[in-house]
């Protein structure tokens, strides 16, 4: 894990802001969703991406009742 040195204050409704610069890197958006992920003393966040639940894929995935399934697998299941 690499520091970047930067340093924020959680203010009084547990917000932190993430810099342009961190923003710009890794792509994210206003709107755009991110994981919270913890390990040990640690808070991990990452750019949520949508994935196959039949084979973990993050191309061409698509919404079906509150799953996500790409391309490929629903192929497969309709039998093409």
């Amino acid at each position: 894990m690499k520091s970047t040195g930067i340093v924020r204050k959680v203010d009084g409704l547990g917000r932190i802001v993430l810099p342009i610069e961190l923003r710009r890197t890794y792509e994210l958006k206003i709107g755009d969703a991110v994981e919270i992920y913890t390990d040990d003393d640690k808070i991990i966040l990452k750019k949520f991406q949508r994935t196959c639940i039949f084979c973990g894929s993050s191309e061409q995935v698509v919404e079906y009742k509150d799953r996500s399934i790409c391309a490929d697998c629903l192929n497969d299941i309709k039998g093409k």
